[in-house]
């Protein structure tokens, strides 16, 4: 006698979806909202001021004034801790045992308070960067032709590093990522996300932390100035990316194999839509 396939669970109450839904959505907006204040901290704001001829007032302190200048150090140790806050947050969370915690309070919305107190700390971080306006300098160009042609070139290279990080986003279930997925599964009564999976899915979601290594490494370094608060941000995170980066050889074979999939569909998708417009004018 053949067993009975199982049959999926009865989700949570109506009430009880509405109230899951809604708090993983403003979770989500908080997460998009700060990932796209992030790109601007990031990118924008360390290139701009060089295109735009905003510099400081007073010529740039040198590397031995600025060892002894309280107001430097002040602002470095600031950054320092707001810094170390974020890595902390970022890492402790993502902890087997604290990860266990935080679902056994929230539940199925684990994910999504992940992605809230990211926010929160990444925000604390922007909101109360100290920057350096006055230097001292690890580079700064400040002779033609590259005052105009290096910030621009940057921008070039910004933007192609963002456009990549964005297309390895589309690869995975970003709803996933956000953890909408989790609560709509959960309100369906069919379980955890990942259990649908493929197994060469659950390894890569085991392995992954930051596949956008050497683009985030661009977005760091491409930069027209280096003054010491940027030298700080760029050492850190390129340190803290570097320990974390755990994909291997048959990750980047998955990795690519799905991309070429999303390059095959676009295709299709066109080639599609040439066709009904090619019929239309018939």
């Amino acid at each position: 006698m053949s067993a009975e396939a199982p049959t999926p669970s009865l989700g949570p109450s109506l009430p009880a979806c509405i109230s899951l839904a809604a708090v993983s959505l403003v979770c989500f907006v908080a997460g998009f909202g700060t990932g796209a204040e992030f790109v601007r901290f990031l990118s924008f704001g360390a290139i701009f001021k060089n295109i735009s001829g905003d510099t400081a007032a007073e010529p740039p302190l040198s590397w031995g004034d600025a060892v002894g200048d309280a107001t430097i150090l002040r602002s470095l140790g600031i950054d320092a801790a707001l810094l170390f806050l974020f890595v902390l947050q970022h890492s402790v969370m993502a902890c087997s045992a604290v990860k266990g915690t935080v679902t056994r309070i929230f539940g199925v919305l684990q994910r999504s308070v992940y992605i809230l107190c990211t926010a929160v700390s990444l925000q604390v971080l922007i909101r109360y960067w100290q920057p350096c306006p006055r230097g001292p300098f690890l580079w700064s160009v400040s002779s033609a032709p590259w005052t105009a042609w290096l910030p621009l070139l940057c921008v070039l290279l910004h933007t192609i590093s963002w456009l990549l990080i964005f297309s390895v986003l589309l690869i995975f279930d970003y709803a996933e990522l956000m953890g909408l997925k989790q609560v709509y599964y959960h309100c369906f009564g069919m379980g955890d996300p990942l259990s649908h999976k493929s197994p060469r899915v659950a390894r890569l979601y085991a392995h992954l932390r930051h596949p956008i290594y050497l683009e985030l490494l661009v977005i760091l370094w491409a930069v027209p100035s280096l003054p010491p608060d940027r030298l700080l941000l760029s050492s850190f995170l390129t340190l803290y990316v570097s320990l974390v980066h755990r994909l291997d050889v048959q990750d980047y074979t998955y990795l690519r194999s799905q991309l070429e999939k999303k390059f095959m569909l676009f295709s299709r998708e066109e080639a599609g839509g040439d066709r009904w417009g090619a019929s239309k004018k018939d």
